[in-house]
């Protein structure tokens, strides 16, 4: 029996949950609206994620429900910005009601523990893609960027990097053991959401790590007009990060491997990250100095110092 677009969305996408800011109009109509309170602002950021290249074509819909909506969170935290409503486009080769039934329990149970409603969307038949949009809320003038690191700042990263490209190499060696930290890290991202407000007045710069750290950082210091020089010594590198830099013979790959979704962030000179009772467990490492001159660079341990720009591009892979 054939399903329709209309019963698909009520089956699976519809929220009657009670939680998170209720729009004006919701799904079921041909626009949602939104009520923005006078003293805030919209941050708006929209990711698509395309089967075979942004997730595996075996891929969990229980894991993938929630990447979708994490690596989007995630922009949010880099701006500093309180989650509220999201839009969600999927496009599916068939319907399968368990896959689907799946990947909504996993997005919603996000959702949920962000306050993020889910406004509206669409659905159409084609190689399987989704296409997520998040809107979030921030204090009028406030807010974190990618163009304002000074000269002197610190440069600090929250919990590893590396794993998630650990991750990805055992997904595709077949592991599937949610308890491995690695596999943890690339299925089942956690967005800093947390992290960017408690910086939302303290950092000079953030972004997020999706693309690898040096090239994120790098944009980062494009858009800010300077440079810098990161300790190879000081990044934040777990056991399975290390193993694999001695098999691939590269003590720079942890810099240029992706999806980790930490954020990258600058403070003044002299000024402390949050302590460890707001962090509640995430840890933060310094791991360089913003310069003047221009470029990013890594300082190894044997004192040699290497440009450092090599990150992920959906064009040139």
């Amino acid at each position: 029996m054939s399903v329709s677009e209309f019963s698909l969305i009520n089956e699976f996408f519809t929220d009657t949950a009670t939680f998170g800011l209720t729009p004006v109009i919701g799904i079921g109509d041909d626009c949602a609206i939104l009520d923005i309170p006078s003293d805030q602002q919209l941050a708006v950021s929209t990711d698509t994620l395309v089967d075979g290249v942004h997730f595996l074509s075996d891929s969990d819909p229980c894991y993938l429900g929630h990447k979708v909506l994490a690596v989007n969170l995630s922009d949010l935290a880099a701006m500093g910005a309180t989650p509220a409503w999201a839009t969600l486009s999927i496009t599916l080769p068939e319907m399968d009601a368990p896959w689907l039934r799946s990947f909504s329990q996993s997005f919603f149970a996000l959702a949920k523990s962000h306050a993020l409603r889910l406004i509206g969307g669409d659905t159409t038949r084609g190689p399987l893609s989704i296409t997520l949009t998040v809107m979030g809320l921030l204090p009028k003038n406030k807010r974190l960027s990618r163009s304002t690191a000074q000269l002197g700042d610190g440069i600090y990263l929250s919990g590893n990097v590396g794993n998630a490209g650990v991750g990805l190499q055992k997904a595709k060696m077949g592991f599937s053991d949610i308890a491995d930290h690695d596999l943890a890290c690339y299925l089942k991202p956690t967005p800093r959401v947390a992290l960017g407000q408690l910086l939302l007045e303290r950092a000079t710069s953030c972004i997020d790590v999706s693309d690898g750290l040096s090239a994120d950082l790098s944009h980062v210091l494009r858009a800010s007009g300077v440079g810098a020089t990161i300790e190879q010594q000081l990044l934040p590198l777990t056991e399975s990060v290390r193993q694999q830099m001695v098999l691939l013979d590269d003590p720079l790959w942890p810099c240029s491997t992706g999806d980790d979704y930490e954020l990258c962030f600058t403070l003044p000179a002299g000024a402390a990250p949050p302590s460890a009772d707001e962090l509640q467990g995430l840890s933060i490492s310094k791991i360089g100095v913003i310069e003047q001159n221009l470029g990013l660079r890594v300082s190894l341990p044997n004192g040699d110092i290497w440009p450092l720009d090599k990150g992920y591009d959906h064009f040139n892979e």
